[in-house]
């Protein structure tokens, strides 16, 4: 027999979802559905206060849900979504070590449940079920189909007494549409349908197996491979390696040494702005040097892969690694100076901003590399750590409202630093109040940044900026007037607030 009580809960969950969704933008609605989902599972006792990982899931749940709420943006909705994933994974397996684990058990669900939730649907849970029996046969006609529309077009394009016919059926199968459904919602379907693919994949949850085990055997600490007999090419094989890895980080060192000094003496002492775009400085230079940071973890990561952590006489490499990773660390300071003097020329955006997440990152990565050397720790330990600090570092970042921060500090460092007006009338509404300035102000700043950049490219004039600004001003006035509580977020509420009382 089936058990229709999860179908049920699917239900009544996408009925609550359309209720507080339907024509209505992210805002309160989330938080309350996600309370009332949070609620549900501690009362049902889903939700493991012994299970670390659930904690931390559930932690970065609420609170990415709250910063969805007081900041308002795309990336901290995304945020808020990858720990929506996460806590659903750690939901099906508790246990889970790993947030990477527990964010592809997550995504396994999201698409298994859809699968399951139709499968009790149709009444059967085994293979050849009713709704696919069904899709296959509907399916039959799928070509007869495209073939008759296809000789109707064909006939209609070499017969005009055949082309008046199909119009006037045409228009009298549109007219018939219309007078049936012209009172109909189709978007309240379209929301419920999604209420049902959200409410499958939170009650749902599918676990898989070897996903689970695979966790379940995974350990931090790097576990020597031995062998019965002691074969002697395989001795020959580890000294092999241990020279090659000796020759190449060796190298590398002497290869990154000139680079650091280069750049302190180029970037960090000697440095001067002529008026150039800096895009070679910063765009390729920091992509680039990134890209060999990355490289050069992983060449540590490939030679301490295995057996050659115990080999004996490996002290010289570990020290040589020590100092090829020292070394990294030392050029993620150099391309953050680089990204500073961008800033400092430039003034800030999105990009910009991410170099920095990204270079903390990275830092972090570095640091658990040269303790993965030292305490022989497993490329699980790496992957375990690291993404529990991207976790943290994004879920920080979500908190701030970076498009307020933009606003200010280009206005602040206009007499500066390059003010891109074309680029500062994309910034959201949240920044709608620091985005205003007045004509006179603009054609002021203009006059300076003609003096400072005399760029061959065509901006925005100052009269052009200020049309645009105050449209947008005039727009999300009336949008915000005529939301609901529902989609009511804290920030768009400051901007209104501060436009409606200047």
């Amino acid at each position: 027999m089936i058990n229709k009580k999860p179908l049920l809960q699917v239900l009544i969950a996408a009925i609550i979802i359309t209720t507080l969704f339907h024509k209505q933008a992210l805002g309160l609605n989330l938080l309350v559905f996600e309370i009332i989902f949070i609620v549900w599972l501690l009362i049902t006792k889903q939700f493991k206060s012994s299970s670390f990982s659930q904690i931390i899931c559930g932690l970065s749940l609420i609170t990415s849900l709250i910063f969805s709420v007081i900041c308002y943006s795309v990336f901290g909705y995304i945020i808020h979504f990858i720990s929506l994933i996460l806590f659903i994974g750690s939901l099906i397996y508790p246990e889970v070590k790993s947030l990477i684990h527990a964010f592809v058990l997550g995504l396994n669900s999201l698409l298994h449940a859809q699968i399951q939730f139709f499968e009790k649907l149709g009444g059967q849970e085994k293979k050849g079920t009713k709704p696919l029996r069904i899709f296959r046969n509907l399916s039959i006609f799928l070509v007869p189909i495209v073939l008759i529309i296809v000789f109707i077009f064909i006939y209609k394009a070499s017969n005009p007494v055949f082309e008046k016919m199909i119009t006037k059926v045409g228009e009298a199968i549109s007219d018939a549409w219309i007078y049936v459904f012209q009172d109909f919602d189709f978007l309240i379907l379209l929301t419920f349908l999604i209420g049902l693919l959200i409410s499958s994949f939170l009650l749902i949850r599918i676990k898989n197996k070897w996903i689970a085990e695979k966790d379940k055997n995974s350990s931090d600490k790097l576990l020597r491979t031995r062998t019965k007999k002691v074969i002697h090419f395989r001795m020959n094989a580890l000294k092999n390696e241990y020279k090659a890895a000796i020759f190449l980080l060796f190298a590398l060192n002497i290869l990154i040494l000139l680079l650091n000094c280069m750049d302190v003496y180029w970037v960090w002492l000697n440095f001067e702005y002529e008026g150039q775009y800096l895009k070679q400085f910063v765009h390729e230079g920091t992509y680039l040097l990134i890209l060999s940071i990355i490289i050069s973890m992983g060449i540590v990561l490939f030679f301490f892969r295995a057996n050659l952590n115990f080999y004996s006489r490996n002290k010289f490499l570990t020290y040589l690694s020590y100092i090829w990773l020292a070394q990294n660390a030392f050029l993620v300071i150099s391309v953050a100076i680089r990204n500073f003097i961008y800033i400092s020329h430039f003034a800030l955006a999105y990009k910009r901003i991410g170099v920095f997440i990204f270079l903390i990152l990275t830092l972090f990565g570095l640091l658990t590399v040269i303790l993965k050397v030292k305490k022989k720790k497993s490329t699980f330990y790496l992957f375990r750590t690291n993404s529990l600090a991207l976790l943290i570092i994004l879920l920080i970042s979500s908190s701030i409202n970076w498009d307020v921060i933009i606003a200010k500090y280009n206005f602040k460092k206009s007499t500066e630093s390059f003010l891109h007006l074309d680029y500062m009338a994309t910034l959201s509404d949240k920044a709608l109040p620091y985005l205003d300035k007045t004509l006179e102000e603009l054609n002021q700043l203009n006059m300076i940044q003609k003096e400072k950049y005399n760029f061959r490219a065509r901006y925005m004039t100052p009269e052009e900026y200020v049309a645009a600004i105050e449209k947008r001003q005039t727009e999300f006035i009336t949008k915000w007037e005529n939301k609901s509580i529902l989609s009511w977020n804290y920030a768009e509420y400051l901007a209104y607030k501060k436009l409606k009382t200047e």
